[in-house]
């Protein structure tokens, strides 16, 4: 038996130094080891960072996207050949299903395959979504009704349909974690009356969360949602936020000076996901580097 002593005249054994950094990879480096996460828009963007970042703490993750190819069209650089496998080569388990989480009988078929692979759905991550570029009206009072129902449906309407699904597990586990993704979209008007369909969409998603958390509260599942603000993202880099340009245009408006980057939400959904925020429910906080607050 090997003993170390310090200065201070403390002996420490070296099974104590096991032991003690045995709690901490449980406590700080593997903090979901056993959970599952179920994480939808996972193959790209925001959506990976989510998965790569829940799987490095010890998850195994089901990867839910319409296209698990999607990184490849925004020149995303994988580890792997998909995010699956890179999920894989973190040493967790890892499903990708492609799914239009529009649908609502696909979602439930995602969520039974789900459970029949794992045996438990811990984290539910409501990350599908967007705003998809269009040369559609989107002044309040103008706006198209096909481009706006399309846009909730994707946004609005999926979160629901994914909450959903996954509850009735969840209350039989009397457990759980729901992050919603939001936008700081959902928190501001913008001042200009534009952007309606997005806008409203996301702050759907905000009360949504609200109301989902005060029911499934006494059941021991937390509600919260995220609202990610101007992050370099992989499709907002492709589509020029990342220049010069832009940073000189958005930067100043942001208190942090400075745009945020995808490990900057994944690490608040660590949070959300984790028993450090096991007194937190119905609350949605804007990762946006203060532009929300002024």
């Amino acid at each position: 038996m090997q003993i170390f002593s310090n200065s201070l005249g403390f002996s420490w054994i070296a099974e104590d130094w096991c032991h003690v950094l045995i709690i901490w990879k449980r406590r700080f480096l593997m903090s979901l080891e056993g959970k599952v996460a179920l994480i939808t828009g996972g193959a790209r963007g925001l959506g990976r960072a989510y998965v790569l970042h829940l799987a490095r703490l010890g998850a195994d993750v089901i990867i839910a996207d319409i296209d698990l190819q999607a990184a490849c069209e925004y020149g995303e650089e994988l580890t792997a050949e998909t995010v699956e496998a890179e999920v894989v080569n973190l040493g967790r388990r890892g499903v990708g299903i492609a799914v239009d989480v529009t649908d609502r009988q696909a979602v439930d078929a995602l969520v039974s395959e789900g459970l029949d692979t794992f045996g438990r759905i811990d984290i539910l991550v409501n990350n599908a979504g967007g705003n998809l570029r269009s040369h559609e009206e989107q002044a309040a009072s103008l706006a198209g009704e096909a481009h706006y129902r399309y846009i909730m449906d994707i946004n609005l309407t999926a979160t629901i349909h994914c909450c959903q699904a996954v509850s009735a597990a969840m209350k039989e586990a009397q457990s759980g974690k729901i992050i919603n993704v939001a936008s700081q979209a959902g928190l501001w008007s913008g001042r200009d009356g534009g952007g309606m369909p997005y806008k409203v969409a996301k702050a759907g998603i905000v009360h949504y969360t609200r109301v989902l958390a005060a029911e499934l509260g006494p059941y021991g599942i937390h509600v919260n949602c995220i609202a990610p603000g101007l992050i370099l993202s992989s499709r907002a880099v492709a589509q020029g936020r990342n220049s010069e340009e832009s940073r000189e245009r958005l930067e100043p408006q942001i208190p942090l000076r400075r745009l945020g980057t995808p490990e900057d939400c994944a690490k608040v959904v660590e949070f959300l996901a984790s028993d450090l925020s096991d007194y937190v429910t119905g609350q949605c906080i804007p990762v946006c580097g203060g532009f929300v607050a002024f």
